[in-house]
């Protein structure tokens, strides 16, 4: 890829970081870089480790188009740790109790299909990140601590062990403060991960010397070979320093450790990597995310009701910034997404988020003709229970159209089947005219009869939207939504646009209406609203007074 450095000046912030790794590598005389980023497997692959990738991805696409340097992004495994607890989410959990503190790596596999958990694991991420197209290396911690990767690191941690300790020290009660190092010893009968304290360091050696604390029994361990797991913080500096990683973003629940890695780091001899926090996601009530408590939206909840891309457009959007992570955001999401793609197709600003979710390249497949909130509106208003129901009123929007000649729309009507049926028509409530609202609803039906033969000689999609559009407006311009504009027209006050979608969906707002009825057709949108003026009087009073 040839350099540009003018992509300095984009307004976005995978460019605003590349710049930062930019001049990192110049500083340093290097030809290339490394991007990075953690993934501890003693759970399953989740959202946030979709959103960590992704921006790390888009991180590095952005300094290749800088410096047309060569860019790497390896997806690291601590595939290494002992098992502290047992997740609820996996069988034979009885079986993996009897292996607490032993490495994932080795740890039978409570699915029966690895050679271990920690396999099972990163089999799982590896197919994670290849259904999203992310380009990685994977890397274990086994097999870099085994294999000797991290030997020469090791060792140079063993002869600094005392100024690692003294960085860590501080942030420690006085009973860890007398037993912490950085090194975790494999007990060479159990298979624990040891933490306990040092009784002596020999760098010329390249070996602890440490005791088992039930047995009393005394061994020296090599440092190297993949007899020794570092603590999480050392582990984390001694990584950046043993692979010269250039770049690592972490969520704000780490800010105090990027803060005493870097430290590390530098003890080891080498500048820790450009880092960028990204804060945290908040479910429903605005609290803080927990895998535990399972008050969040898995990433497979998501791609059950849109598309990935909208995924990647939320991940997007101000990663400093915390953001509520449910059900509520996906349609949002969707429909900005898609605006997005839009405006790409006309103009490819590399300052448009989804330049950076394709890579740099505009879409080649067709624009939907209608937004995935006018779809969603659309099944709510015909209770659309499967795409061939749904598809039937976008054809009255778009005759012709097909999930063969719009596979993005196809893919988008199904979610929207789904979505409908699953959040919106559960909750709806729609509520009868009032007395002052049903002139106004009256004369809609009128004048959707009387232009309806003019309406529908009009092409379809926008040409007949927009014509439903000026009867809608028609209607609402009398009490109680008459507004007087500053130069005297009679306009329309929102309240009939809301009325709209309170009596004939059960929402507070929607789209334009003119396009739902486009959609929907005219007959069966005057069959909608006359089922409503229908009601009788107690139902009306009862729902109005609910409304």
């Amino acid at each position: 890829m040839t350099a540009d450095p003018s992509f300095r000046s984009v307004k976005a912030w995978p460019f605003e970081e590349a710049a930062k790794v930019a001049d990192r590598i110049a500083a340093a005389g290097k030809s290339s870089a490394l991007f990075e980023t953690g993934y501890g497997p003693s759970g399953l692959p989740h959202i946030g480790t979709f959103g960590e990738v992704a921006r790390t991805t888009w991180v590095r696409q952005a300094f290749q188009r800088i410096t047309g340097l060569p860019a790497r992004l390896v997806a690291f495994s601590d595939d290494m740790d002992g098992l502290r607890k047992v997740p609820d989410n996996v069988p034979n959990g009885d079986m993996l109790r009897q292996h607490l503190g032993k490495s994932l790596t080795a740890i039978p596999d409570p699915f029966g299909t690895h050679e271990s958990f920690g396999h099972h694991n990163n089999a799982r991420l590896r197919k994670f990140l290849d259904e999203f197209g992310f380009e990685y290396e994977f890397a274990s911690a086994t097999d870099y601590y085994r294999s000797g990767r991290f030997d020469a690191a090791l060792l140079r941690m063993l002869e600094a062990h005392e100024e690692v300790r003294q960085v860590i020290l501080p942030t420690l009660g006085p009973d860890r403060r007398a037993t912490y190092s950085p090194f975790l010893p494999l007990h060479p009968r159990t298979g624990i991960v040891m933490q306990v304290p040092m009784e002596e360091t020999r760098p010329q050696d390249g070996t602890v010397i440490w005791r088992d604390p039930d047995t009393g029994e005394r061994f020296e361990t090599p440092v190297t070979g993949g007899h020794v797991k570092a603590q999480w913080k050392a582990d984390w500096a001694m990584r950046w320093f043993a692979l010269g990683v250039d770049y690592e973003m972490s969520g704000k629940d780490l800010i105090d450790s990027v803060k005493l890695s870097s430290a590390i780091c530098r003890v080891l001899g080498a500048e820790p990597p450009v880092s960028m926090t990204y804060e945290l996601f908040l479910d429903a009530n605005g609290q803080k995310i927990s895998k535990s408590k399972g008050n969040g939206l898995t990433i497979e909840e998501w791609l059950r009701y849109a598309p990935p891309e909208s995924l990647a457009y939320f991940m997007y959007g101000q990663p400093g910034r915390a953001k509520r992570l449910h059900f509520d955001v996906i349609p949002r999401a969707t429909d900005e997404y898609l605006q997005q793609r839009e405006r790409l197709r006309a103009n490819p600003d590399p300052a448009n988020p989804d330049w950076h979710i394709h890579g740099g390249e505009v879409p080649n497949t067709p624009e939907p003709p209608l937004t995935f909130g006018m779809l969603m509106n659309l099944a709510t208003v015909s209770a659309a229970d499967t795409p061939e129901r749904l598809w039937q009123f976008v054809r009255n929007y778009a005759p012709g159209v097909t999930p063969e000649t719009q596979p993005l729309l196809g893919q988008l009507v199904e979610y929207a089947v789904a979505y409908s049926r699953d959040f919106i028509l559960p909750a709806l409530s729609p509520r009868a005219p009032t007395a002052a609202e049903r002139p106004c609803f009256e004369a809609l039906v009128a004048l959707l009869r009387e232009h309806q033969a003019e309406i529908e000689a009009l092409p379809p999609g926008l040409p007949q939207a927009e014509r439903i559009q000026v009867d809608v407006y028609d209607a609402g311009r009398r009490e109680p939504f008459i507004q007087i504009q500053k130069d005297g027209t009679r306009g329309v006050a929102r309240g009939w646009f809301n009325a709209l979608y309170q009596v004939l969906v059960g929402a507070d707002q929607g789209p334009r209406f003119g396009s739902l009825a486009a959609a929907y057709g005219v007959p069966e949108t005057i069959r909608l609203i006359e089922e409503a003026l229908a009601r009788p009087p107690e139902v009306q009073a009862a729902e109005t007074a609910r409304a």
